[in-house]
């Protein structure tokens, strides 16, 4: 049997909502195994005079438990 948790992340960046989302996928990583897919929930910007500052993306991330893990 397959069990998979799902873990609501936000993560930024300075250049992209596509960069942040790869740096948030790669940290992520870092720490938590068995990544299977995420989702992609909001997208928004934080703005200063009329220009984006940083782009944040909010991603439904999903995992494998493992059970045999020590």
């Amino acid at each position: 049997m397959v069990v998979e948790k799902h873990l609501k992340i936000t993560g930024t960046s300075e250049v992209s909502w596509k960069d942040a989302i790869a740096q948030t996928i790669s940290e992520t990583s870092k720490t938590l195994d068995y990544i299977t897919s995420i989702t992609i929930l909001e997208q928004r910007a934080k703005v200063s005079g009329k220009k984006i500052t940083e782009y944040l993306v909010d991603l439904d991330l999903a995992f494998v438990v493992d059970r045999d893990r020590d």
